[in-house]
């Protein structure tokens, strides 16, 4: 601009003193001309500036993007909510150039000046909020960048704890499967030790005594041998009687066909008329809990009614199953029977019920008498 000021006084001073006017049109030719490039050079020079300060920005821009992921990749370097907060305000402190306070949800929702309130939300819980403040003002883009980094915050922390939880549910599979395979083991060596002490037993006698039929023929003795065959042939019965009775307590037919209400009538009325007892059976809730819950309950129910009975015996037995507020099962079962010291008797029943992730109470009464409470959680409905 100065040099085309030039050129128009040096263009005035020609026009005054030079009198040929072709000199004076080649001279204010070569002015212009002179103009012309002292104002191309200058637009270059002030688009080159405008250049420079554009890719400063474009810098300042580049290096506090990397500056945000190198935040964002110390924040998710831990798995500790607590630890991820602090981190977010440590690393906002560096981004920022600015004092910043972890403050709970709502809190300074009109920030002093040169101050601004940004959200940490998990999903659509907000659980705290980042206060930053500094000397000079926060523009628009201090609040996106901020929220960008608070957003990540969030969500590290949602991750965190969903990983918690994933390993908490993984520890719980882990223990209710080892607890299974327990209460497989368990089951297995009862079914050993009964079949070993009575079918086993019966039938080695059985067999002892068609030995001794036989020797009796073999001498002659056929009142004899026919008076041992025949007991043998009770015996052999009342064998076949036991292991079908033990075949329906491992899985009546009737909870598979009809279900589980007239399954566990079913076994109360046979107990009732071997036993002589009173029994009050309301089991009809039970009916909405998946079969691998139904068959365990019903063995659940079946050994404290065992138990009751060899601890007593009892005049009245009363299974009542009952769902909570919560959705849950509640299997009461109550007798008058003789209290019983030994809880060690009540450890079957007890890891059944852990299976299903149940618990197991027992209340016994001073002069006589024992509940057994099963609670199943509500999640035992699903199949």
């Amino acid at each position: 601009m100065v040099a085309a000021a030039l050129a128009v006084v040096a263009g005035v001073v020609l026009v005054a003193v030079v009198p040929n006017r072709e000199i004076l049109l080649a001279a204010a030719l070569a002015l212009g001309a002179l103009a012309a490039a002292a104002f191309s050079l200058y637009l270059i020079a002030r688009e080159r500036r405008r250049h420079e300060r554009a890719e400063e920005a474009l810098a300042g821009q580049a290096s506090f993007l990397e500056s945000l992921v190198d935040s964002m990749a110390a924040i998710a370097s831990t798995l500790d909510p607590d630890e991820i907060l602090e981190l977010t305000r440590r690393e906002a402190e560096r981004l920022f150039d600015a004092r910043v306070t972890l403050v709970e949800p709502g809190a300074n929702s009109n920030p002093a000046e040169n101050a601004i309130v940004i959200p940490l939300r998990v999903r659509e819980y907000e659980i705290g909020a980042l206060q930053l403040s500094r000397r000079r003002a926060f523009g628009r883009d201090d609040s996106v960048r901020a929220t960008v980094l608070a957003d990540f915050a969030g969500r590290a922390i949602e991750n965190a704890r969903l990983l918690a939880e994933a390993q908490v549910r993984e520890a719980e599979r882990a223990r209710l499967s080892d607890q299974l395979i327990t209460a497989e083991q368990e089951e297995r060596r009862r079914l050993a030790l009964f079949l070993h002490d009575t079918s086993v037993q019966s039938l080695s006698g059985i067999a002892l005594m068609l030995d001794a039929g036989l020797h009796s023929i073999e001498n002659d003795r056929l009142d004899e041998a026919k008076t041992v065959i025949g007991s043998a042939l009770v015996r052999h019965r009342d064998s076949i009687r036991s292991l079908r009775d033990l075949s329906f307590n491992l899985e009546p037919v009737v909870l598979r066909d009809q279900g589980f209400a007239p399954a566990v009538q079913a076994l109360a009325d046979q107990i009732g008329i071997e036993q002589q007892l009173r029994l009050n059976i309301d089991v009809d809730a039970a009916e909405a809990l998946a079969e691998r819950a139904q068959a365990a309950l019903y063995q659940i129910i079946r050994e404290a009614l065992h138990g009751a009975i060899s601890r007593g015996p009892p005049t009245w037995i009363s299974v009542k199953i009952d769902r909570d507020a919560d959705g849950g099962f509640e299997t009461t079962i109550s007798d008058d029977a003789p209290g019983e010291r030994r809880r060690a008797i009540f450890d079957s029943i007890a890891v059944r019920a852990r299976t299903l992730n149940g618990r197991v109470t027992i209340d016994q009464g001073e002069d006589g008498g024992t509940t057994v409470r099963v609670t199943l959680p509500p999640y035992s409905a699903q199949s």
